[in-house]
């Protein structure tokens, strides 16, 4: 989940049934990272804090619902596949779940 609309892709095209902007980095620290793409640690421990409080709560607990019923696809504009904010969400709700999470994917647009 990305705060900023991906480029290039129409709200239309993109066929979201669902769109939790709580749950995104803030935008301080998703700069915060792109200026220092090599702390991605530091980047998962502060958006992880973020996640736990309440903001973003509300929209964790209809994400787990959704996954709990259906398969969920987590997008994002990064051009890092592997270390991006849908990445460290996903790792973060598969802690939450106790690693029983299925019907992920990731995807950029």
């Amino acid at each position: 989940m990305d705060l900023l609309w991906p480029r290039g892709l129409s709200r239309g095209r993109a066929q979201i049934d669902l769109r939790l902007k709580e749950i995104a980095p803030s935008d301080a620290l998703r700069r915060r990272f792109h200026a220092k793409p090599d702390a991605w640690e530091d980047f998962k421990t502060a958006y992880y804090a973020q996640l736990g409080r309440p903001p973003a709560q509300s929209a964790v607990c209809d994400l787990f619902d959704r996954l709990r019923r259906e398969p969920v696809t987590l997008l994002f504009a990064a051009r890092d596949e592997t270390r991006n904010n849908a990445v460290a969400l996903k790792e973060w709700l598969d802690g939450q779940a106790g690693g029983r999470l299925a019907g992920f994917t990731g995807k950029t647009p």
